[in-house]
């Protein structure tokens, strides 16, 4: 059965791209528009990774981890940003929000998928 990934990013464009990415590895994909709409979408169903963006309208992904870690089923499921964004101090409040690892835009799609292999949920 094909593993469950949550991309959650604003531009359609971005979610697009990944999601095509992931497919093509054999991952199953919800996609989110911001963080509002990624938990609303999360109704419990197993998801192995959340992909989230940081700065999103309506709430953005530091707060949407914050939120997203919170919820029991989604405790332990390893979160990766993926973001324009490369200060350390958003880094920071990344990792204490729960993230696992940040990926910097522009990507290569190897990049991300290699991230991916090495905190995907067995």
């Amino acid at each position: 059965m094909a593993k469950t990934i949550m991309i959650v990013d604003d531009s359609a464009t971005l979610r697009q791209v990944v999601s095509i990415a992931l497919r093509n590895a054999g991952y199953d994909v919800i996609e989110g528009c911001d963080g509002k709409d990624a938990l609303a979408k999360l109704t419990g169903q197993k998801v192995h990774l959340v992909i989230s963006d940081v700065n999103m309208p309506n709430m953005d992904g530091i707060t949407f981890v914050t939120q997203l870690k919170k919820l029991p089923a989604y405790k332990f499921t390893p979160v990766i940003m993926l973001t324009t964004e490369a200060g350390e101090d958003k880094k920071a409040s990344g990792q204490a929000a729960g993230a696992k690892a940040w990926v910097v835009k522009p990507f290569k799609p190897e990049q991300m998928l290699n991230a991916v292999s090495k905190l995907i949920l067995p």
